[in-house]
């Protein structure tokens, strides 16, 4: 009831202040269990893609947030567990292999860290450890619009805000899983593919096809 809740004034918070646009849902499963890989460009990304998406989002959050009890109590309404940065941390690990397991939708954010620039940061191959015996569903998401945010509040204009969901498909493993070289290639092909995907929203196409990862459609 919390997340629905906070879910709703998010919606009207984006509706309001930003030209919030949300395009390929019908790209998104109904049920099963989903990983939601996106851009990391601000603060606002976990909360607009939560309010985009519509089913329940699971995310990692840094552990230092989880020091103010506060905020702990909300960040755990809102689903989100603590993840160790700069580090193997193995609970939050095993956290998103059983949140998969129970068929929940985990987002993830495979640069790692927030691009300042707003420019796709080299991807990490910590998403694809996730896939790496199991071939859960991917689901690429590309944020954009928003690294505009300052430049037009000094010009009074309103930021365009948009949510663009691609196709989900699986890593075919071909009945093995993947080594840690695969693994970076993997990622570093999930990030040039949100790329293409934004680059294709901004010249009005509805997605990209282009840089396809191998696998299979779901």
């Amino acid at each position: 009831m919390f997340y629905a809740i906070v879910r709703g004034l998010l919606r009207v918070y984006f509706r309001l202040f930003y030209g919030f646009r949300v395009t390929g849902l019908e790209n998104v499963p109904t049920a099963g269990a989903i990983i939601v890989v996106a851009n990391h460009a601000s603060a606002l990304d976990p909360l607009a893609l939560g309010a985009a998406c519509p089913r329940p989002l699971r995310f990692m959050a840094k552990a230092e947030l989880f020091d103010n009890p506060v905020l702990a109590m909300v960040l755990r309404g809102l689903r989100a567990f603590p993840v160790k940065r700069g580090q193997v941390d193995r609970e939050a690990y095993r956290t998103s292999i059983e949140a998969l397991r129970v068929g929940d939708a985990l987002g993830i954010f495979p640069e790692g860290t927030r691009s300042k620039t707003g420019k796709l940061l080299p991807g990490k191959p910590g998403v694809t450890m996730l896939v790496s015996r199991k071939p859960f569903t991917l689901m690429p998401v590309a944020v954009y619009g928003h690294e505009n945010f300052w430049k037009n509040l000094k010009r009074l204009r309103r930021t365009d805000f948009h949510v663009a969901v691609g196709d989900p498909f699986r890593i075919d493993l071909n009945g093995s899983g993947l080594d840690r070289d695969a693994r970076q290639t993997v990622a570093r092909r999930l990030v040039n593919r949100k790329r293409r995907m934004a680059q294709a929203q901004a010249r009005g196409l509805a997605r990209s096809q282009s840089n396809r990862i191998p696998g299979t459609p779901c």
